[in-house]
Order: structure tokens, then C-alpha cells, then sequence
């Protein structure tokens, strides 16, 4: 067995490689030999700290939401800047912002959301309460408008971030640059961005209509 490699504590160590294998492959694709194999303790600690693999996940998704929760009281705090690129005021900025490259958690975020689990409903909420405000934030300051259904523009605006997370591999591919990488975010919101400000239409006058 090898000791804690840094400063967390063995019970970090555990939920963290377990957070990551349970990304890669599926919570139950996971055996609790292998979460303390990777986390370089004996199954029995695993076992000790938890109780069950079940726990332990309960654990995982609870730090997953914690760390989340975290996140959107920063975007609600500063507020949307809607034409500045390095403060777009979505998650996909956050979580490059505050998660390293490496990190397991988009992921585990993107299990998170396609299974139906307590902790995925309770994130998906929180996103569209978080998008809903956004939309708020941004029609009073005169830089959006609600439109007739305010409750879908909020939730079609969250799905085009989340779909960032969700896509990221697919995307990674199609396009040749990891969109949560600092290239990829400044070439995704940049178009975000004028898509959101003049929309997709060309100008009228390229129509052959009046200006």
C-alpha cells in the first residue's frame, strides 16, 4: 500500500479516486477493490470510511454539488457580462475557471444529469433556476429579452451550455480543440456570443430586403 500522496486525508484520497472511476466508467462498473486500489488502501478502509460503494457514492455526489453549489454562487454574485469573452456568466466558463483540465468532475457531471438520480435532479433545478435568473439579470439590464416564453428561452439558453459539458468529447473531436480548454472556450463563446447579440439571420439588406 502507499500513504496519502499529498495533504488530503486517506477518506479525500478515496472519494476523489472514486469520483474519477466513477466518471471513466460508471458508478456501477466500479468495485470498491478497485476504488482502494486506486486510492492505495486495503478494501476494508474503503469499507471503514463509508460503509458500502453506495454510500461512498452518496459521498461523491454530494461533493460534486457541493463544489457545483459553489460555482453558481460566484455566476449569481458577479452577475452576467454579456459582451465581455472571459465572463460569459456560464458554467462552461466556470468550471474552466475554477476546475483544473484533468479534472474528473465534467464528466461525472454529464452521468450526473442522463441518469435519474436524486443528485442529478437536484443539480439540473438549480442550473435551470440559475439560467431563469440569468435571463432575469440581463432583460432588466436591457442587454436581453425574455421573449414570449421566458421559462423556455431560460431552459434552451442552459441546454446550448450544457451541452458543451455533455458533447465535450464528441466536440473535442468535430472541431479539434477541447472546448474547455482556454482555446476552445474563447473560439466557443465568441461565437455564443454573436449568435445571442445578432442572432443567425444575415443582415436584411443581404436578403434583398430593405435596410
Amino acid at each position: 500500500m502507499r500513504s496519502v500522496r499529498d495533504d488530503r486525508t486517506a477518506r479525500a484520497v478515496i472519494r476523489d479516486e472514486a469520483l474519477r472511476l466513477f466518471a471513466q466508467h460508471g458508478p456501477d462498473a466500479v468495485s470498491v477493490r478497485q476504488i482502494a486500489a486506486a486510492a492505495g488502501v486495503s478494501a476494508a478502509l474503503v469499507v471503514h470510511h463509508f460503509g458500502s460503494k453506495e454510500a461512498l457514492r452518496e459521498v461523491v455526489d454530494r461533493h460534486v454539488l457541493e463544489t457545483f453549489d459553489a460555482m453558481l454562487a460566484e455566476m449569481t454574485g458577479q452577475g452576467p457580462e454579456m459582451y465581455d469573452p472571459a465572463a460569459t456568466g456560464s458554467l462552461v466558463e466556470a468550471v474552466q475557471r475554477h476546475l483544473p483540465p484533468d479534472s474528473p468532475m465534467p464528466a461525472y457531471l454529464r452521468r450526473m444529469l442522463l441518469t435519474d438520480s436524486a443528485a442529478g435532479r437536484e443539480l439540473f433545478a438549480k442550473l435551470f433556476t440559475l439560467s431563469r435568473g440569468m435571463l432575469a439579470a440581463l432583460s432588466e439590464a436591457g442587454m436581453a429579452t425574455p421573449g414570449q416564453d421566458p421559462a423556455v428561452r431560460a431552459a434552451l439558453l442552459m441546454a446550448n451550455d450544457l451541452a458543451v459539458l455533455l458533447l465535450r468529447d464528441q466536440l473535442t473531436e468535430a472541431l479539434g480543440v477541447d472546448p474547455l480548454s482556454r482555446e476552445g472556450m474563447a473560439r466557443w463563446s465568441a461565437e455564443m456570443l454573436a449568435i445571442y447579440a445578432t442572432g443567425l439571420l444575415p443582415p436584411a439588406q443581404e436578403q434583398g430586403g430593405q435596410p
